[in-house]
């Protein structure tokens, strides 16, 4: 598999860029609260580059970051060698990045102390090789693999170059892949649209000891078919997030709805929302996912630089802090770095 082949997600709307960002600033929300940002990526050219001195700006930039965890993205994949380890190259990458923050002087945020990356299940069995590989090349940091499956039958609805066969998730090929996760250690991050989500449940039920995450509250999609129908979508969306909670092996992340498929629009504005507004739109999703799962299955995230194209990182994580005002003190620790803490098997002091 060519490098090029695999899912190359947009950077961003326009909307995005730093000086749009800039117009809304915000005092910072709760300063001392631990925070483990379990999902961002790093990339460079041909798309706008979100590199390493970018994520720390991010980082340092007032909410209390103590660590953060890779998620695949197709960046540095091998230029040579057997096709099936080309994405090998990912892990190589983010590990010499993490390694050299951690030199550091007075470092204070563990930079990819956890890193996802791709590997093709439908693979089968073989795809084992290409795993004990990136647990090598990860050298203590690797945690598991995502495989996109996103999937619709509207053309307009489209976040990846290359768009997965539908009903990926039930592939044999793919579960025979899939088993080989558990027995070493490794979890699945998954990366579908809603109405996929009882395909994920059907995995999640067959593979009851393998650790599966849901990323991005499910892919609510708002945009294309979806568009105007806030209501439907819910209904349809808030049945998928039910299902999947009653699998004791599932966890959900908590963004991604700053992607313009999720159809709120704020990256069409002149200037970003700020966190009460971005708050007050996404509480449904959010108090859906926490009372289906409960808090110590439940992870913010930050999803950058993707979901800069609706808002700065200071101001996502004021949202965050809002839609979590509720909480009690242990539910926020799980909410904002115990579970993913947990998930990831990150040993780092959150006090």
């Amino acid at each position: 598999m060519e490098p090029s082949s695999h899912p190359r997600p947009a950077l961003m709307h326009p909307a995005g860029a730093p000086e749009w960002l800039a117009q809304t600033q915000e005092d910072i929300l709760e300063p001392e609260l631990p925070i483990i940002d379990p999902h961002h990526h790093l990339w460079g050219a041909p798309r706008i580059p979100y590199l390493r001195d970018d994520i720390l700006a991010d980082a340092h930039s007032g909410h209390k970051v103590v660590a953060t965890v890779f998620a695949e993205c197709s960046e540095q994949y091998r230029g040579q060698g057997p096709d099936d380890f080309r994405p090998v190259g990912e892990t190589e990458f983010v590990t010499a990045l993490a390694e050299e923050v951690a030199a550091l002087p007075a470092q204070s945020v563990a930079l990819c102390a956890g890193i996802t990356s791709y590997a093709e299940l439908c693979l089968g069995t073989r795809v084992r090789e290409v795993l004990e590989a990136h647990i090598t090349a990860g050298r203590g940091r690797f945690r598991g693999i995502r495989q996109s499956s996103v999937w619709d039958a509207s053309g307009e609805v489209r976040t990846t170059t290359r768009t997965p066969p539908a009903r990926l998730l039930y592939d044999p090929r793919l579960r025979a892949g899939f088993a080989e996760l558990a027995p070493l250690g490794l979890s699945f991050d998954a990366w579908l649209y809603h109405p996929q989500m009882s395909d994920l449940a059907d995995l999640a039920k067959a593979f009851p000891d393998t650790t599966i995450i849901l990323d991005h509250v499910g892919g609510l999609v708002g945009i294309g078919p979806y568009a105007g129908k806030r209501d439907e979508v819910f209904h349809v969306w808030s049945q998928g997030i039910h299902r999947l909670s009653q699998h004791e092996n599932v966890y959900v992340k908590l963004g991604g709805l700053g992607m313009p498929l999720a159809g709120f629009g704020f990256h069409l504005r002149d200037k970003p929302p700020g966190s009460q507004e971005l708050a007050d739109a996404w509480r449904p999703y959010i108090e859906t996912c926490i009372a289906a799962f409960g808090p110590a299955r439940c992870m913010f995230e930050s999803n950058f630089p993707v979901d800069q194209a609706s808002c700065s990182y200071p101001v996502l994580w004021n949202a965050f802090k809002r839609l979590a005002q509720g909480c009690s003190a242990s539910e926020k620790a799980d909410l904002f770095s115990r579970t993913a803490a947990k998930v990831y098997r990150l040993s780092l002091p959150l006090g």
